[in-house]
């Protein structure tokens, strides 16, 4: 008797999907479609769009088992696909961001820990209760105002936990940029919540 597809590491279920076992392809969705719909809605902000490239990124998954590597890891692939179709479908969209990068100033005496700390409550945050959580709702707001380059870098960094190898390998940029971009994004986003907090404090 086969053991359950729930059992195989993601290299054993692409084997048995490229040998033809479509159950093997159903797990595969089943084991990545959460937080894969996570990541575009808060890298995309917009729910037609989530749901196109949701849609694509596994209709291209499901049409490329001839391209599939079983040596790699499958969750970093699977996320470049999303990455590229979300970049794809921003600019089609025109809702790229035209902020020169070259206008955020330096970290300075910025708390990176206060940020991720600050990241890292509204992950947990339940989809359900967002609405009525009004930190969870401004993180989202600034989230979503960032340019698009730097509202990835941020998303996979912070909200799927991906290794700088991983975010290079997904955004296809060198790991010394992965590291500069995640750094400005994190500057950018606290120079934002500081903003917003002093706005509430007049």
């Amino acid at each position: 008797m086969d053991s359950p597809k729930t059992e195989n590491t993601d290299s054993e279920l692409l084997k048995l999907y490229k040998q033809g076992d479509e159950d093997a392809f159903r797990e595969i969705v089943t084991r990545y479609k959460n937080s894969l719909y996570a990541f575009l809605r808060r890298f995309l902000n917009q729910q037609d769009l989530v749901e196109d490239v949701f849609q694509e990124t596994f209709l291209q998954l499901y049409a490329s088992s001839d391209k599939f590597d079983t040596t790699r890891p499958l969750r970093p692939w699977l996320f470049t696909i999303a990455a590229n179709k979300a970049k794809d479908a921003l600019r089609k969209m025109q809702r790229h961001s035209a902020m020169s990068l070259g206008a955020i100033a330096d970290a300075g005496d910025v708390s990176v820990d206060d940020v991720v700390n600050l990241l890292a409550s509204y992950k947990i945050t339940p989809d359900e209760e967002v609405s009525q959580d009004e930190t969870a709702r401004r993180v989202r707001e600034i989230i979503a105002d960032m340019p698009e380059n730097l509202r990835g870098i941020l998303i996979l960094a912070y909200f799927e936990q991906f290794s700088y190898k991983h975010m290079a390998e997904i955004l296809s940029i060198p790991i010394g940029t992965v590291k500069s971009r995640l750094h400005t994004a994190v500057v950018h986003f606290t120079k934002k919540w500081e903003a917003a907090n002093r706005s509430d404090d007049i």
